[in-house]
């Protein structure tokens, strides 16, 4: 491999020839080789697209403040354009777990843009005096976090999201009308509608949608402005609400500055609150998939209230078996995001006076959830609750032999008496209709009337 000698207070480093990144860039990528996760993430770019935003607004800031000439300004923005496009994700080689306030990658970015626009405009642009004007890697990692964040749950997570209720809400209406014995502690309780079951799972997407949506306009509060501490040193007193403006012309996001530098700098609360949402999306979606792994269960001796679509063989030495796959999978995903959001809350307290020192772990695992909620719901949708067929039959049988069907009597012989026919129903295993008959002489019509599942799911007296 060939190098070429980059110089910076420190002194010289051999960079590859073939690379845009400088010295500064090149220590870190010697200094920080602990996880091999590049900021290029596996799940998504959108770190790397924010940084590239970051570059061009402020170019954009700096010239109309008279701070950056025209044609300095117009070549940063052409290759910050690049970088934001995705053309050179290969120059981002550094480890996520490097400095805290995400220096080194600041400067990568600074680095490769200044290259970059001093190569396309034939004039020398400096990393720090020229792409990082009016910045400091306090405010623009930041700055990064909230982007990225807001692109990928407006992009990714939400759309997600909307098709998984939609999808739900077209299954309830579809079994409207189909009851099942309902369970509590996992025994046995009254008579529910496939449909109601159903619309407590779409209610509680609901809810954790509007969560999400307000957690979005706590992140949209940008960083950018307050440089090294929260004061704006080294930046002008407008930079910030230019800035915002800027991001949204070019990214159509509805951003603004923060009200609080101090506070968007040393602490992390809205990827917390964010990450806290994600978290809580991945605990309905665990409920939702364990709900469907329970009602699958069998064939012979579960519950075998539903079919689940048959994807795959699910054993390697038990021919025949067929497994819920994808409820298991995305329940997988739900615990690794509740991983996730431990990080960031730990991550998060670790706001040391005027800087939170744990900035890029929360940008990697803040994203990373929202990426793993955003795949696992279509497949949960798709493949599991659009496509499940239900056990009529067998959901029938139990209904007729369910002895808490009594409840319904209560009124009319009382909770003791209605326990003793409960407790004989279920030793004997014969339908309640008939041991209430017995023990009451209520006649069978009157009985059934009492005792009609779909009847029971309407609630009321």
């Amino acid at each position: 491999m060939k190098y070429r000698i980059e110089k910076d207070t420190m002194g010289e480093v051999r960079v590859p020839q073939d690379a845009l990144w400088g010295a500064q860039t090149q220590r870190a990528l010697e200094n920080f080789t602990i996880s091999g996760i590049k900021f290029a993430f596996p799940f998504g770019r959108s770190f790397i697209e924010a940084l590239g935003i970051i570059k061009y607004s402020a170019a954009a800031s700096n010239q109309k403040l008279k701070l950056l000439d025209a044609r300095k300004a117009k070549a940063i923005k052409i290759a910050a354009k690049e970088v934001l496009s995705g053309n050179h994700d290969n120059q981002f080689p550094l480890d996520v777990f490097q400095t805290g306030s995400g220096t080194s990658t600041n400067m990568n970015a600074n680095e490769v843009i200044a290259n970059l626009a001093s190569r396309k405009a034939r004039i020398q642009i400096n990393a720090n005096d020229h792409v990082n004007m009016s910045q400091s890697s306090n405010d623009v990692i930041p700055t990064a976090i909230c982007i990225s964040a807001i692109l990928d749950t407006q992009r990714l997570l939400m759309p997600s999201l909307e098709h998984l209720i939609k999808i739900i809400d077209k299954k309830a209406l579809t079994l409207k009308g189909s009851v099942k014995t309902g369970r509590t502690h996992l025994m046995d309780a009254m008579p529910i509608d496939f449909s109601q079951e159903l619309s407590g799972w779409s209610a509680q997407l609901k809810t954790v949608k509007t969560t999400i949506l307000s957690a979005l306009k706590e992140i949209s509060q940008l960083p950018q402005g307050g440089t090294a501490i929260g004061t704006g040193i080294n930046a002008h007193k407008d930079f910030g609400k230019i800035f915002a403006l800027e991001v949204k012309k070019i990214s159509k996001l509805d951003v603004k500055t923060s009200t609080n530098y101090f506070k968007s700098l040393s602490a992390q609360d809205a990827a917390a609150q964010l990450s806290s949402c994600v978290k809580n999306l991945s605990l309905v979606l665990t409920k939702i998939s364990n709900d469907l792994r329970w009602m699958n269960s069998g064939p012979l001796t579960g519950l075998c209230e539903i079919e689940l679509e048959a994807l795959q063989p699910g054993s390697s030495i038990m021919p025949g078996k067929v497994n819920p796959v994808i409820p298991e999978a995305v329940a997988m995903a739900c615990a690794d995001v509740i991983g996730n959001d431990v990080t960031v809350s730990l991550a998060s307290q670790s706001g040391n006076f005027q800087l939170n020192v744990m900035l890029p772990v929360i940008a990697y695992n803040l994203l990373k959830s929202i990426s793993l909620m955003s795949n696992a719901m279509p497949l949960l949708a798709n493949k599991a609750i659009k496509t499940f067929k239900v056990n009529q039959k067998n959901i029938n049988q139990s209904l007729a032999m369910n002895p808490i069907l009594v409840t319904a009597l209560n009124r009319e012989i009382g909770y003791e008496k209605a326990s003793n026919i409960a407790k004989k129903a279920y030793k004997e295993k014969r339908p309640i209709v008939d041991v209430a008959h017995e023990e009451t002489g209520l006649p069978i019509r009157k009985l059934k009337k009492l005792l009609n599942p779909a009847k029971l799911t309407k609630g009321g007296i």
